[in-house]
């Protein structure tokens, strides 16, 4: 993906991320035959928004960068509901 342009679609792009991490990990089926493709979605989901997060974080304002760091707080904590489960 090329750099971001400008502040605003740099933080579209993180926040679009963002969305698509939410709606992988919410529909995941943890007892699934297809848990593990499943799985494998969502860290390449996470991946990709980590790298969109870090690129909007280059150029936010103010405002952006708090919705930012609070986009990072809740991939760490599904990382970390993912990675407590059984």
């Amino acid at each position: 993906m090329p750099y971001h342009k400008n502040k605003q679609q740099a933080f579209q792009a993180a926040q679009q991320g963002m969305k698509q991490v939410e709606d992988v990990y919410s529909n995941m089926v943890q007892d699934s035959a297809s848990y593990g493709q499943q799985l494998k979605h969502l860290k390449q989901e996470v991946n990709e928004t980590y790298q969109q997060i870090e690129n909007a974080m280059e150029v936010a304002s103010e405002t952006q960068r708090q919705q930012l760091e609070k986009f990072l707080t809740d991939i760490e904590q599904i990382v970390n509901d993912v990675n407590m489960e059984p």
